[in-house]
């Protein structure tokens, strides 16, 4: 009697723990290197590495960027298409399968929104800084992964589900807010560009086609029409990673597959980023963004002023208290239930996490 080979569907939960286990002590490490290293008598060296244009570009279509837009624009990408993945391959068969669980985190991401804004705007009475309401409301879903992933094992998988579905919606309604609010709009062509993509990558799926290189230049139409409507490029990751296959049968022909191709196109996918995501990109992205010069900052201006107080106020006590608060009426009301294994300490625990805004906030700040 032959034995049957491991797939990566049964073999990947193990790998995944003891990866982020240790991805979220180097994610820190490299947020703490940047920002003694931006605050350094060499801070010079770091703001000129980032500012650095590499000559990548496409002609017409994307002007040359410099590093950092290609870390948080384009490595980032890679990046949210894991979170789509992971957010696919629960709905399909995890936790996120019920509807009143998946429910959750969207009632959860509405109240961690609604409250921080309110309360930004009633530290400001100033027209011309009220402007910044959606500082407060945004979370930074890379260091709020990261923070969580140092507790490992302690805190259960679901727990981590609802917090990436959540910082997706809050990213979604600030990317929304930028396009609507601080910007002029999304531009139309930007939006026939992304149909195009999207229209070409469901046309490889009813092919059969299980090539992940095929579909790499339907990914980057979608990517760079993101980027000519106006929204942020990342969301072309969340986009193509929801739209993955979570079934091995796919496709007009929905014959079996190989054996070597027994898994899903999403837990091959899934399996081969991850790492690359865990250790390459998250430590990247940190370095790039936690960079913050902290020169001539004291603790009493800040807490003085009102946009300060404001932020503060939205982000470490309107976001969890509109996380926590929001579940709780939903859960009572019954329109919503927790995973079978998160009580409602994890709850506040997830609250805490979403008060994460760091790069988001820093973003939206810079715009308004």
């Amino acid at each position: 009697m032959t034995s049957r080979q491991p797939t990566h569907a049964a073999l990947w939960p193990l790998r995944f723990i003891s990866i982020e286990a240790v991805s979220g002590v180097v994610l820190l490490a490299a947020a703490a290197l940047a920002l003694i290293w931006a605050n350094s008598p060499w801070s010079q060296s770091y703001e000129a590495l980032w500012q650095v244009r590499p000559g990548l570009g496409v002609a017409g279509l994307i002007p040359p960027q410099d590093l950092r837009f290609w870390v948080n624009d384009g490595l980032m990408s890679v990046f949210f298409l894991v979170v789509g993945l992971e957010i696919r391959r629960e709905m399909h068969r995890g936790v996120l399968s019920d509807l009143k669980v998946a429910t959750l985190p969207i009632v959860a991401a509405a109240g961690g929104v609604v409250l921080p804004a309110l309360l930004y705007l009633l530290a400001n009475g100033d027209p011309a800084t009220r402007r910044g309401w959606a500082i407060p409301t945004a979370t930074d879903i890379a260091f709020a992964v990261g923070v969580l992933s140092l507790i490992g094992r302690s805190a259960p998988a679901a727990l981590r589900m609802l917090l990436l579905t959540l910082a997706i919606i809050d990213d979604v309604v600030a990317i929304l807010v930028i396009a609507f609010y601080y910007s002029g709009g999304v531009a139309a062509a930007g939006l026939l560009v992304i149909a195009a993509g999207v229209i070409a990558v469901l046309l490889l799926q009813w092919l059969g086609v299980r090539a992940a290189l095929a579909y790499l230049l339907p990914g980057a139409v979608v990517w760079i029409g993101m980027l000519r409507a106006g929204l942020h490029p990342t969301l072309a990751g969340v986009l193509l990673g929801l739209m993955t296959p979570a079934s091995s049968e796919f496709g007009r022909r929905r014959a079996a597959p190989a054996p070597q191709r027994a898994d899903s196109p999403l837990v091959r996918l899934e399996a081969r980023l991850h790492p690359w995501v865990a250790f390459a990109i998250m430590p990247l992205f940190a370095m790039a963004n936690a960079g913050v010069s902290l020169t001539g900052v004291t603790s009493g201006a800040a807490a003085s002023h009102a946009v300060g107080v404001g932020i503060v106020a939205g982000l470490v006590l309107g976001k969890p208290l509109g996380i926590v608060l929001a579940s709780v009426a939903a859960v009572r009301l019954k329109l919503c239930q927790l995973p079978e294994d998160v009580r409602w300490p994890q709850m506040a625990l997830l609250g805490l996490l979403g008060g994460i805004g760091f790069t988001m906030s820093i973003f939206i700040a810079n715009l308004a």
